[in-house]
């Protein structure tokens, strides 16, 4: 018999569904196998934002510490345009 193959998005959508027709969140969550906080993420992001609130969101982040602001940066291609040869010397 082959292995069942499930994808998250169906998994949310059961345990949705399921928290709807009432059960409760700490049963619900044994069973799927999440934790409390987890279940309540999920259920909340539901209420809030409906189906596109199951979808995965982006891990990316949103800002980068170490990154020039956008006028910085094209002073800096500016003057490198301008001036092709220069090297600093170390």
């Amino acid at each position: 018999m082959p292995w069942r193959k499930c994808k998250p998005m169906d998994e949310k959508l059961k345990f949705v569904a399921r928290m709807l027709d009432g059960e409760k969140m700490s049963v619900l969550c044994q069973e799927f196998g999440i934790s409390r906080p987890t279940g309540y993420k999920i259920f909340n992001r539901y209420k809030d934002t409906g189906l596109a609130g199951l979808e995965e969101h982006s891990r990316r982040p949103y800002r980068h510490p170490n990154k020039l602001p956008f006028q910085v940066e094209r002073a800096i291609l500016k003057i490198k345009h301008e001036y092709p040869t220069f090297r600093l010397s170390n």
